[in-house]
């Protein structure tokens, strides 16, 4: 038996995962989290095998604890849950360590695959993600801007950039409008910019916001 724990902030979706997961006899949801730091505490009392984990939680997000998560649990494989289909992302879990990244738009198949495959020792990735990777190898181009930020500027950039005031984007990320307000100096100077305009059409044209 193949044990799991779902992170996510968003109890519907929790309840949707653990019945496709559970459809597979072999497969069994231990632990439900909807926060890292919730995630972390039950790490420390129970083993699991697989950790489905949301990239996006209140508070610390999800690449912020997979070194945590292996320093608990070295042998569980985390496979990163994510509403991002920009391959810096991708890239991003897998230097934190993760050893899958799906989107939430992939086909319930597609995780049950995705958790055998890692439990296994694999890495998994979607075709349209591997597809993307293997062009960029083809075609190496000089990195940009964005890729300079770090996991958390990156996810506040897309906020402001899908029209989310600096209060919205603190309460949904559990953080205070002055951190947040940090968070969009640090974005404005490394990239150079000089208001919210420059962060949005950066974000269209860069397809940040699919």
């Amino acid at each position: 038996m193949i044990k799991i724990l779902l992170v996510d902030d968003h109890a519907i979706v929790r309840m949707g995962l653990a019945k496709i997961i559970e459809f597979d006899k072999e497969l069994s949801v231990v632990m439900q989290a909807g926060s890292a730091e919730e995630a972390i505490s039950q790490l420390l009392n129970t083993k699991v095998d697989v950790i489905l984990l949301d990239i996006s939680l209140p508070g610390r997000s999800g690449l912020d604890i997979i070194k945590d998560i292996k320093s608990l649990q070295p042998k569980a494989r985390v496979i990163i849950l994510s509403m991002y289909k920009e391959k810096q992302f991708a890239l991003r879990a897998f230097k934190a360590g993760a050893s899958g990244y799906l989107t939430k738009e992939m086909a319930p198949d597609e995780i049950v695959n995705a958790i055998r495959k890692v439990h296994n020792g694999g890495k998994y990735i979607s075709a349209e993600f591997a597809s993307t990777l293997i062009d960029d190898l083809m075609d190496p181009s000089e990195a940009l801007p964005h890729e300079s930020l770090s996991d958390r500027e990156l996810e506040v950039l897309r906020l402001i950039a899908a029209g989310k005031s600096l209060t919205e984007i603190a309460s949904s990320l559990s953080l205070s409008d002055r951190t947040v307000s940090t968070y969009r100096t640090r974005i404005l100077e490394k990239m150079n910019m000089k208001n919210n305009a420059e962060i949005i059409l950066y974000a269209i044209n860069n397809n940040l916001l699919t």
